[in-house]
């Protein structure tokens, strides 16, 4: 099953940082954190990866082009003009890196890329959130329910629009408010292809018109996580993540 991972954004909130490079590229102890979500994923043997690139999509694509060499030992002769590499590299990773543009909402970077999905589920997840969700119970969550869409849900901090449940069935999205004990979306989806018919535009956001689309005909499922989530919207975002990123063990690692 490939995963898609949303990456094209601007962060606006992230300024600061994403003026030079993408949100999905900002560091959090020394990686990037879509790297630790790719990592993520992969404990789970999940390695093959879409990524939905818009906002400087070439720093995001020059990255994985030399991955490789920039994670491994490398030996240079200048006089013979040659370099080997002694690769440290573990990850067994096949990645997909398309341009969805620039001004392409959520659910318009959907769209663009299932032609490049041949199987009927798929994992969709933001490039900009980590944490411990156990993706194994996710997709047998999604298959024993036989519904659309499997949406991640968590319960954060407090300043996320919420969502409310009727059983596993997600019936309602409202938009922010003071939600410290309720659900909202986590993103970590699994999604069969026919939701995608719900998406009609590239201006559309896959969390507002097509996801309540969904919620409306019955077939948008929530899992319940009750672990580690946390996005990175704003600087505050980034500073609490990386001060866990010094932990031996940051709750979001599962490799």
């Amino acid at each position: 099953m490939k995963c898609v991972i949303l990456a094209g954004g601007k962060g606006t909130r992230l300024s600061e940082e994403t003026q030079e490079i993408p949100k999905p590229m900002i560091e959090i102890g020394n990686r990037p954190i879509l790297w630790h979500i790719m990592k993520h994923y992969s404990s789970f043997g999940i390695d093959e990866f879409i990524i939905c690139t818009g906002y400087k999509s070439n720093y995001i694509k020059n990255y994985f082009v030399n991955y490789k060499v920039n994670n491994s030992v490398i030996h240079v002769d200048i006089k013979d003009n040659s370099v080997k590499v002694d690769s440290e590299v573990k990850e067994n990773w096949k990645i997909s890196i398309i341009d969805t543009g620039l001004e392409t909402n959520t659910a318009g970077r959907i769209k663009k890329i299932a032609k490049y999905i041949p199987e009927e589920n798929f994992l969709l997840t933001y490039g900009d959130g980590v944490g411990n969700v156990d993706i194994k119970k996710t997709i047998d969550f999604h298959m024993k329910h036989k519904k659309m869409v499997t949406m991640t849900a968590a319960i954060p901090e407090g300043r996320f629009g919420s969502i409310t449940f009727k059983g596993n069935r997600i019936s309602t999205i409202k938009e922010k408010q003071d939600n410290s004990d309720k659900f909202v979306n986590a993103g970590f989806f699994v999604i069969n292809k026919e939701a995608i018919k719900f998406i009609k535009n590239s201006n559309e956001q896959w969390e507002k018109a097509p996801l309540k689309k969904i919620a409306a005909s019955g077939n948008l499922m929530g899992y319940k996580h009750l672990g580690f989530w946390h996005p990175m919207d704003t600087i505050r975002d980034k500073v609490y993540l990386e001060e866990l990123s010094k932990l031996k063990n940051p709750p979001w690692k599962t490799w």
